[in-house]
């Protein structure tokens, strides 16, 4: 990245407000969050898969007791478009959420500009297949070039919705960035009634202007891009796979895949050194 950009906004969980300013940092230095806390101190969170912690529809780090979650929209947009070192500081614990989709972190990504670093780039090639599941939910790596993905859903009243293709900058941009974080109307409500009621941090920013809520067969406000719902989950198995450090190279299938999933295939392939190589 050439120069920083600052964007403010409200978080989906909490729904507080928060800004991000993300910097360009020195080769080697990988994606880091820095956490800024209420009594000065700041602390370094960096985006790996060793730091996940577990929350409920959100991607998570979390390093000596600080958190910082919702980072996978951030965390994609800076992968496909091939930003390897940043400092993101936050004044928060959770990124904004803006309209549910990754088009606001590439729109400042690009008006940062992108300025190449001595050190090249190493990636994540595949030797052999790697996969993880549980019930119907698999999710599969297999040896090839670049990223491929091939997503499948389900959902009740929509039928089967798929998408597959390459990931490229400028494919993510316009096939995949656009796609907003997606959930059932009336189970958005009532899951954040039931947050202000219990005074949890869930639920507590969504609505129609930060996600694309479904009502039986239709999406409120209409769709943005075709098959929407499983582009969204595409976008955000990009930013999960980002916390292995490194890009990686290969076919992934995707069927029904979510959060947990994602990171579940993520440490399968880092736990196993036999299944790649670093070029």
């Amino acid at each position: 990245m050439s120069h920083p950009f600052e964007r403010s906004g409200r978080s989906l969980h909490s729904g507080r407000h928060a800004t991000v300013r993300v910097s360009p940092a020195p080769a080697g230095h990988g994606i880091v969050f820095r956490r800024r806390l209420k009594d000065g101190r700041a602390v370094d969170v960096p985006a790996d898969w060793r730091l996940r912690e577990s929350q409920p529809l959100s991607s998570a780090v979390r390093r000596e007791g600080v958190l910082v979650r919702t980072i996978e929209h951030l965390m994609a947009s800076l992968s496909a478009l091939r930003i390897d070192n940043v400092l993101a500081e936050i004044d928060a614990d959770e990124l904004p959420i803006f309209d549910g989709s990754a088009t606001p972190w590439c729109e400042a990504i690009r008006a940062a500009g992108r300025s190449e670093q001595t050190l090249p780039c190493r990636v994540i090639r595949l030797l052999r297949t790697v996969a993880v599941e549980n019930g119907r939910r698999r999710l599969q790596i297999e040896p090839g070039d670049g990223l491929h993905i091939s997503g499948h859903l389900a959902l009740a009243h929509f039928g089967s919705v798929d998408w597959s293709g390459a990931i490229t900058p400028e494919g993510f941009e316009r096939e995949i960035a656009p796609a907003r974080s997606f959930g059932r109307y009336l189970r958005a409500m009532a899951g954040r009634a039931y947050g202000f009621v219990r005074g949890t941090d869930f639920l507590q920013g969504v609505s129609p202007r930060s996600a694309a809520l479904l009502v039986r067969g239709h999406v409120l406000g209409g769709m943005r891009v075709p098959d929407e719902p499983v582009r969204h989950r595409i976008l955000d198995l990009i930013g999960d796979l980002a916390l292995a450090g490194h890009p990686i190279e290969g076919r992934i299938s995707a069927f029904h895949t979510g959060h947990e999933l994602n990171h579940a295939l993520v440490a399968a392939l880092m736990s196993d050194s036999s299944a790649w190589e670093l070029v």
